[in-house]
């Protein structure tokens, strides 16, 4: 999930249980539209690879991901403004309040995304 604050989204990808999140973020982050006063992207440690963050800087952001501590060579990071990232959380927590979202009841996932739309609607307001 992408979000712009703690109240609204950018967009969302479904994935199956099994498979790691970098795969769909870097999908994800090739559909949004980079918004000019966007500078920063935050990120989670799961999508810390080197392929997702040239992505990101590819398409314009500076991403703010922290190094996962088996890494060889670490790089600096802007821990003040990952500190944000706790906004994003939020959010999925909000969301998760919908027992039918985290339950997943719906087997189909177009009627899931419909309901995380709903939801979605409902939250903004």
């Amino acid at each position: 999930m992408v979000t712009a604050t703690d109240r609204s989204a950018v967009g969302f990808v479904l994935s199956g249980g099994e498979a790691h999140d970098s795969s769909e973020g870097t999908a994800l982050l090739d559909k949004i539209i980079r918004v000019p006063e966007q500078k920063y992207i935050l990120m989670d440690k799961a999508y810390e690879g080197e392929n997702m963050r040239s992505k990101a800087m590819e398409k314009g952001y500076s991403p703010v991901v922290p190094p996962k501590s088996n890494r060889k060579d670490p790089w600096e990071y802007d821990r003040e403004r990952y500190k944000q990232r706790n906004e994003i959380e939020r959010y999925s927590l909000r969301l998760k309040r919908f027992r039918k979202i985290f339950t997943r009841y719906d087997k189909l996932d177009v009627l899931f995304c419909g309901f995380i739309y709903f939801a979605m609607i409902v939250d903004a307001f």
